[in-house]
């Protein structure tokens, strides 16, 4: 639950009020005493006894909208007439839609887009299939693909229920980096027949954006299609995280004057994202590192290791620590958490090293509350856009596959990567450096611009292969 009003529990309430009187005055005071907040009063009809008003507000949740809908109707000649979720009316009919980018007003354009001009288009792709990146959408679409297996924080909801985030996810691809993107939600949660699909309808696409799969599936997933496939092939829930952790790192280390091959970091969450942040911040020279998952410490001494646990174990707490998070954290310059909500208090943020950094992204409930964890700590970084630091994916994947598609990639490296998190950290200048402001806001101008370079330059215009740490 949110713990302020939130634009995404916004609420429009059409009503009529008297056309005298204190009716509308009381409007604001009333969505105020019940906590929420309004963002608009429209009045959208007026007559000598009756005003028709939309007034707009913000909530924390749909118990807490209900609760200012009953305080406005109970104003003094307040008659309620309609309640519209905002955030429901916009996915309505979807968030994305296709449209042509040539016009076909008459004969001869029909007869160069379609038949019989197309034929001569088709035929020299097919003597020579590169081609398909120059004369078609190839150059510039992305496959956002999902099983509807571990969809944002809500779980096993399936491809139905997943459809309005992978609409969202290809909404901010062409917002920011002027990608073409479409949702392929599968019915299915079966690797063999995941990679098959994806397999089979790859020609169509420049790239492929593996999203909200769950682990240890989405790692086999993954690592097949990049042997299978000669496109880009990239599973933003790793990687797309890993690259926005590694860039605010970067910045806050910076902040407290630590480096990172001396700090110590304490992590939490072994899973798709953990094992990702991990491997790149390990590439970018982090030496010691402690990795706890739900059943404490990952160390070499654990007799229920998976292959997955079993890297981490060995390239990891080479001291062999076997205790609990709590006891981990201690003395830490660094919390990165990738987990659960409310496995941390303030109190244990009070034992880790002088001037830590925290990094508490579980969404929306954090490993441990932002206000508490600032009591203690120098820097610190949610997942959540009402605090500083916001740590957003949407930093990071726009501009990585901008720079993949205009290099023609066919695979993504890990050079790669660490290129994006370098200039995503860029962007943020030396003046603008501070506690507060470690990485850049997911509309500056400069983001995706500044990764999409940074990858295009590493491909050096074709990439095969992805090299794990």
């Amino acid at each position: 639950m949110a713990t302020v009003p939130s634009v995404s529990y916004s609420i429009t309430v059409r009503l009529e009020v008297p056309a005298g009187g204190k009716a509308v005055s009381q409007l604001t005071h009333a969505v105020e005493s019940a906590g929420g907040v309004v963002t608009a009063l429209d009045v959208t009809n007026a007559g000598h006894e009756k005003l028709r008003i939309d007034v707009t507000c913000a909530a924390r949740d749909t118990d807490h909208a209900q609760a200012i809908v009953d305080q406005l109707e109970a104003v003094e000649g307040v008659v309620i007439h309609k309640v519209s979720d905002r955030t429901f009316l916009m996915h309505l009919g979807g968030k994305i839609e296709m449209k042509s980018k040539v016009p076909l007003r008459n004969r001869d354009e029909l007869s160069m887009a379609y038949t019989p001009g197309v034929a001569r288009v088709s035929m020299a792709i097919a003597r020579n299939k590169e081609d398909a990146r120059r004369l078609t959408i190839k150059r510039n679409t992305v496959a956002v693909v999902t099983d509807g297996s571990a969809v944002l924080g809500l779980g096993n909801i399936g491809p139905e229920a997943a459809l309005p985030v992978m609409e969202g996810k290809a909404a901010l691809f062409k917002r920011f980096a002027g990608i073409d993107a479409w949702p392929i939600c599968l019915d299915t949660q079966d690797v063999d027949e995941i990679v098959r699909t994806v397999q089979v309808i790859a020609p169509g696409f420049g790239g492929i954006n593996l999203e909200d799969i769950g682990a240890p599936r989405c790692f086999e997933v993954e690592r097949r299609l990049r042997e299978l496939l000669d496109i880009p092939v990239f599973h933003d829930d790793q990687h797309g995280t890993a690259i926005c952790v590694l860039a605010a790192l970067t910045n806050a280390l910076r902040v407290v004057n630590k480096n990172i091959e001396a700090v110590k970091i304490t992590m939490a969450g072994a899973g798709a994202a953990g094992n990702a942040v991990l491997r790149l911040l390990l590439a970018a020279g982090a030496r010691n590192v402690v990795v706890c998952d739900y059943l404490g410490a990952v160390h070499k001494g654990r007799d229920d290791l998976d292959e997955s646990l079993r890297w981490i174990a060995d390239h990891t707490n080479a001291e062999g620590y076997s205790g609990d998070l709590r006891g981990a954290v201690k003395d830490a310059d660094v919390f990165v958490g990738v987990s659960a909500p409310g496995i941390l208090t303030g109190d244990d943020i009070a034992t880790m090293a002088r001037d830590a950094v925290v990094f508490a992204l579980a969404n929306p409930e954090p490993e441990v509350s932002p206000d508490d964890a600032r009591e203690h700590a120098a820097v610190v970084a949610t997942g959540r856009s009402d605090y500083p630091n916001q740590i957003n994916n949407v930093l990071a994947f726009p501009g990585v596959f901008r720079g993949l598609l205009d290099a023609q990639a066919s695979g993504v490296t890990q050079e790669m990567l660490l290129a994006a998190a370098n200039a995503l950290a860029a962007v943020v200048t030396p003046e603008e450096l501070g506690p507060n402001y470690i990485i850049p806001s997911v509309f500056h101008p400069d983001v995706a611009t500044a990764v999409a370079a940074a990858v295009r330059e590493s491909a050096g215009g074709r990439a095969r292969g992805f090299t794990e740490a």
